[in-house]
């Protein structure tokens, strides 16, 4: 008990100064066995403690509202909530949308949010919800079957986008202005041309990430080179810069984006084959996406989901099949700290981090 309440303000006087990287690993650094066992009542180690879902659900879609309360939303148009840290978790999934793949949600609280369903011409759908998941509304519908919609990012509870594969040669947006409610195509004018072969990866909800009222970047691979697209006017005009990630094929890319404010972003991804290796799976930027440098260390496998810890302006953690990563010097070197499978990790002001995945798994980072 002594040891754990010393871990306890370590962690908190580490959050408050920007993090102590040595203090933030030691409470990260704990056995996977142990973060799993969590789920069965053997909890009391710093690390991912699993929740009880009830669901075999994968969960791609992730939004944590809280430390208590968080959205997934995932295969077989699923969606859950919880309100209470993840005690208990109540299913709020659309009705009549069980051959759906969701894997994007954004909640603005416990109340509002908006989940994306993926896949080629009318699978492709979004869904709001005002009052927790009781109703929903089905407010777009792709009706194009070029199109193929990956991810959807809000700048506030009002101004949102979403993103499409490439269609006619350039990646279709969507935009709202009223909370999700209504969408409209941007003209594609200032986009640049797409690659051949290139797309967006619907693998963890974070192709498409927003920092700030007007600044959101676009993840892209299967094309010669990984590339990352940069919008300052909610996605009107757009610039676009090779990342240092592995490209050159169709399972290869940027899978994943963080930003903690307008200049400082974090880029992760590989090779999402299980049976090959992922160099170069991590990059970083510090000038708002004009220029990527690669990660001195990065994870030592793919990974498909990012987020900065909050109240750091060093720490962060990258999360995916083969387990979880931990930088505390803004990217440059990561190091494993978990190997359980999540495919999307998100954090709020609060400290609240909540990571998802397969087979139901979601779990809260705690103590």
């Amino acid at each position: 008990m002594r040891s754990m309440g010393k871990m306890r303000r370590m962690w908190w006087a580490g959050l408050a100064v920007g993090v102590s990287g040595a203090a933030l690993a030691a409470a990260l650094a704990v056995p996977a066995q142990a973060a799993d066992g969590a789920a069965d009542g053997v909890g009391g180690t710093p690390g991912w403690h699993l929740t009880d879902t009830g669901s075999d659900a994968r969960f791609r879609g992730l939004a944590a509202v809280s430390r208590r309360a968080a959205w997934v939303a995932g295969s077989g148009g699923t969606v859950l909530r919880t309100a209470d840290g993840g005690r208990s978790w109540r299913d709020v999934s659309p009705a009549g949308a069980g051959e759906l793949e969701f894997r994007d949600i954004e909640a603005f609280d416990g109340r509002r949010a908006v989940a994306l369903a993926i896949g080629e011409g009318e699978a492709s759908r979004i869904y709001r919800t005002e009052d927790g998941g009781a109703h929903w509304t089905e407010s777009f519908r792709n009706t194009d079957p070029r199109a193929f919609y990956d991810c959807v990012t809000f700048f506030d509870s009002r101004h949102g986008l979403a993103m499409s594969d490439p269609v006619d040669g350039k990646y279709r947006i969507l935009s709202t202005g009223d909370g999700g409610s209504t969408w409209r195509v941007l003209p594609g004018d200032g986009m640049p041309a797409a690659l051949p072969g290139e797309a967006g990866f619907a693998a963890s909800g974070q192709c498409l990430v927003s920092s700030g009222p007007r600044d959101v970047w676009l993840a892209t691979g299967g094309g010669a080179t990984a590339r990352i697209l940069h919008s300052a006017d909610r996605g009107v005009h757009w610039t676009v810069t090779d990342a240092t990630l592995p490209g050159g094929d169709p399972a290869r890319g940027v899978f994943g984006l963080a930003f903690r404010d307008r200049r400082h972003g974090l880029a992760v991804g590989g090779d999402y084959r299980a049976d090959q290796p992922s160099p170069r799976a991590a990059a970083v930027s510090g000038d708002g996406g004009r220029s990527w440098r690669q990660a001195n260390t990065p994870p030592s496998a793919y990974r498909s989901g990012v987020a900065w810890l909050p109240h750091s302006r060093s720490a962060a953690l990258a999360v995916g099949p083969t387990g979880t990563d931990l930088t505390t010097d803004g990217g440059r070197n990561w190091r494993s700290v978990d190997t359980g499978s999540y495919d999307t990790v998100d954090c709020t002001p609060d400290i609240g981090c909540w990571a998802a995945g397969e087979r139901g798994r979601v779990a809260r980072l705690d103590f």
